[in-house]
């Protein structure tokens, strides 16, 4: 079993009708009948003409789940006892903040400080050897946070997670020998239960995780040999109820040299989130996966330097697993939806109070949050790759809140959270809209005719 991407071009008009099942009849045309569809993202639009980018799982057919991105639940209410809010940065899109080494770890302290419970995945928070998740911070797998928002699936806060750590054995022993030290490090610091570490050692036979690069230049890449980590997550499903792990990214250097000194894409984020896109899709456990680095060499030789702070956890981590360790430690349960099986401590759809992304991300969290009637806060001061109007889609009026910065969206959400209309406290102060109705159709005729001079 291999995961790669399949890039499409589709036409789409009329946005107001069915998006999410016409998207799935779409797209389904582009899956063969032994595919299975991990991730779907538009990254460039103009008009009804569309570029999508699709994650794709060859070779599946049998065990796991046989859910489908596009389900969708349409969330019967939402609550307003608590304000819960969704903060999302996309991997591999190069975003000026979030899009490195865990640097929207601040932003996630900076925005948690404004509801009651954040939601948000690895990509902001995860820095090499350093993970601090907010206190009151849900740590949920990208996927699993489409899925949330779609809402199939509910999230169940635990109080500790069964880690199985996978190791893909490095050429190196050096490299090897760390990650295992590293979960020594996080059972004695954090307390952390690991029932069992396997270590991929069949030198015939590995699973492999190669870098690429789509058109749009949006990071992704290629598994080969997943069905190897199938094989171990379907042998132990009772054993654990979350899955770590560690492994080498075959990854040009000048990709990596690009990265530190050019200020290009962060080159490992886009293939890992296939990986753990496909775990949690199929075994409905958090995952998260920490990149090896490739030789000591590399380690010793690629003298990076004074970096920016941006990518200065990478410059101080060897294994990089901590955060991944920390993370899952505490990720909250998978819960699918049934009417007849959540309980008052499943959070679902209907308790989310908000979605905060980049401007210009068109994927299916934004569409599960324009279908869900969930209001949306784009921050244009997130720089990244994506090529979508987001203003285009048919939003509610005061759903979509376009904003220059997250000090910006800060203010938004505080005024969702008061009650305030946000733009109440703007000046000048937006029109109101005034129309006239009658019920006699000759005085509304006649109020048309004066209204446009045409009195008889």
């Amino acid at each position: 079993m291999n995961l790669f991407e399949r890039e499409i071009e589709f036409e789409l008009s009329n946005w107001d009708v069915n998006i999410l099942l016409r998207l799935e009849r779409l797209v389904g045309k582009k899956v063969e009948p032994d595919e299975h569809l991990i991730r779907f993202v538009i990254t460039k639009s103009h008009g009804n003409r569309f570029h999508g980018e699709l994650g794709i799982l060859a070779g599946y057919t049998e065990g796991g789940s046989s859910t489908s991105v596009f389900d969708f639940r349409k969330r019967a209410f939402g609550q307003q006892d608590k304000f819960n809010v969704v903060l999302m940065i996309p991997t591999g899109i190069g975003a000026e903040q979030g899009g490195h080494s865990g640097d929207g770890g601040a932003l996630a302290r900076f925005v948690a400080g404004a509801c009651d419970t954040l939601i948000t995945h690895p990509n902001v928070v995860n820095a090499s050897d350093i993970n601090e998740l907010p206190e009151n911070a849900l740590y949920v797998e990208g996927s699993v946070l489409s899925r949330f928002l779609m809402g199939t699936v509910g999230l169940q806060k635990v109080r500790a997670n069964r880690i199985l750590v996978i190791i893909g054995e490095h050429e190196e022993e050096y490299f090897t020998q760390s990650a295992i030290n590293s979960v020594g490090a996080a059972f004695v610091t954090l307390g952390i239960s690991c029932p069992e570490i396997v270590v991929l050692s069949d030198a015939t036979r590995k699973m492999e995780m190669i870098t690429t690069f789509s058109s749009s230049g949006r990071a992704a890449g290629v598994v080969q040999n997943f069905d190897i980590l199938c094989d171990i997550l379907t042998s132990r499903q009772d054993a654990f109820d979350a899955v770590a792990i560690a492994s080498q990214i075959q990854t040009d250097h000048r990709f990596r040299e690009g990265y530190f000194f050019d200020g290009a894409l962060n080159p490992w984020g886009g293939v890992e989130a296939m990986l753990t896109h496909a775990i949690s899709l199929l075994f409905n456990v958090p995952s998260a996966h920490a990149p090896m680095t490739e030789s000591k060499e590399i380690l010793v030789n690629f003298d990076v330097g004074v970096v920016e702070p941006r990518k200065s956890a990478e410059a101080v981590s060897v294994s990089n697993f901590h955060c991944v360790l920390k993370g899952l430690q505490r990720s909250p349960r998978i819960v699918p939806f049934h009417d007849n099986n959540l309980r008052s401590d499943v959070i679902t759809a209907e308790d989310v109070s908000c979605l905060v992304l980049p401007d210009r991300c068109l994927g299916l969290p934004t569409l599960a949050a324009l279908e869900q009637g969930i209001p949306v806060i784009a921050v244009k001061e997130n720089e990244n790759i994506m090529a979508n109007d987001l203003t285009t889609l048919p939003w509610k009026e005061g759903q979509l809140y376009i904003v220059e910065n997250y000090w910006e969206a800060i203010g938004v959400l505080n005024a969702l959270k008061s009650g305030v209309a946000p733009h109440a406290v703007r000046r000048p102060l937006s029109p109101i809209q005034i129309s006239y109705h009658a019920d006699d159709r000759k005085t509304f005729r006649a109020n048309q005719k004066i209204r446009h001079g045409k009195i008889e």
